[in-house]
């Protein structure tokens, strides 16, 4: 039986999905990182949303760049 469409729940916004490009793109612009990077630091930490802006913080803390978020 095919899933029902009109079921649809509410989207889960605490995880990054590497296969949307605008969030990991979000994420990047945010945090002025490239899109590679912003996909290596989701390899490394997972696709948890808090686990990938806190790694891209402490990259651009180490890159000498201060962090407004």
């Amino acid at each position: 039986m095919p899933d029902d469409k009109t079921k649809v729940g509410k989207p889960d916004r605490s995880r990054v999905s590497a296969d949307q490009d605008y969030e990991v793109r979000n994420i990047a612009e945010k945090f002025g990182l490239t899109v590679d990077r912003v996909r290596e630091l989701m390899l490394r930490v997972g696709n948890d949303r808090d686990d990938v802006e806190k790694a891209a913080r402490e990259l651009r803390r180490s890159q000498g760049r201060s962090d407004r978020q």
